[in-house]
């Protein structure tokens, strides 16, 4: 952060007696973003609501340009070292196998300030990766997102429900950063640098293969689902939004908020029950449809049954003996 902004109220001072009486509205940041992917433009337009001006963002691909001419149409579309350059805050929402390369490249061009504000977005580090940057006196911050985006309106909504981890080298930086996110809306967490891996890893396990098991799930429905439907029914195919889907997704639905809410008594199904007959006749079911759906099925279900402490019978079944 430049000097003007240095006895404006906002919580980068360098003055802890500042963070802690800082100003309710604080000041306006001069915002840089690289890149104008479905992160760091939802994240753009987030900031800029909340009164902070993203003048510039890097923009390679033309996905990258439309969205960024999109979301900021009042920022110009800049090479990366002219937004790190003029950047208060410099945002880097680039993928996580990226993010090691440009803080290097950024370190050695010389082109950050001393004193700005350069946050991630990446769930899988902390500050560590920003070590380049921090060792010419740059701000480091991890601000992560938990939430998925997708590219269209939601997303920036979807920040309003989102909790973000956060991590930081010290109280002044977690200042910053938790003030950020509730401006744009969202719920800090602070998230120990040592536990960035397990944090992702977590977060990665209950979104990412939730996914896989509700897509796989849906595939093994509309092979259940084939032939004549009732009279004025929708015909079963494999488009999004059909009966299949809409026969899943109550159910979906109440087993994810039965297991927020009530944790592992929130489980029920046949493995929940000793009902070992079941499990094998899912299984064979299952694997005239697809092999490695049944094997996926296989997997989770001994989870299950360790879970919920099932029967040898059970667990000898799943293990495959």
């Amino acid at each position: 952060m430049n000097s003007d902004n240095a006895t404006s109220g906002y919580p980068g001072s360098s003055d802890p007696q500042a963070v802690a009486s800082a100003d309710p509205a604080p000041a306006r940041l001069t915002v840089g973003i690289v890149s104008a992917g479905r992160v760091g433009s939802a994240l753009g337009a987030a900031l800029e609501r909340a009164g902070h001006v993203v003048f510039g963002v890097a923009a390679i691909s033309d996905a990258s340009v439309r969205r960024a001419r999109t979301r900021l149409p009042d920022s110009r579309i800049l090479p990366i070292e002219e937004v790190a350059a003029r950047s208060e805050l410099l945002l880097l929402a680039v993928p996580d196998t990226e993010l090691p390369g440009l803080v290097r490249g950024l370190a050695e061009t010389g082109v950050v300030r001393a004193g700005t504000i350069v946050a991630h977005t990446s769930g899988a580090n902390g500050i560590g990766v920003l070590a380049p940057l921090a060792a010419l006196s740059a701000l480091p911050l991890a601000i992560h997102p938990a939430m998925t985006f997708t590219g269209h309106d939601e997303d920036v909504l979807r920040l309003g429900n989102a909790c973000f981890g956060i991590t930081a080298a010290d109280e002044i930086g977690y200042a910053i950063a938790q003030s950020l996110v509730i401006e744009m809306g969202g719920e800090p967490v602070r998230v120990a640098e040592q536990n960035r891996t397990l944090y992702h890893a977590a977060l990665a396990h209950g979104s990412n293969h939730l996914v896989t098991v509700i897509v796989d799930a849906l595939a093994a429905l509309r092979v259940a689902l084939e032939g004549p439907g009732l009279l004025g029914q929708q015909v079963v195919d494999d488009q999004p939004n059909g009966l299949a889907e809409r026969l899943l997704a109550p159910l979906a639905s109440a087993a994810l908020d039965n297991a927020l809410r009530r944790g592992p008594s929130a489980l029920t199904g046949p493995v929940a029950r000793n009902d070992a007959d079941a499990v094998a006749a899912h299984l064979g079911a299952l694997a005239t449809v697809d092999a490695h759906l049944a094997a996926g099925y296989r997997a989770l279900s001994l989870r299950t049954a360790e879970r919920a402490g099932a029967d040898s019978a059970v667990i000898e079944l799943l293990k495959g003996r």
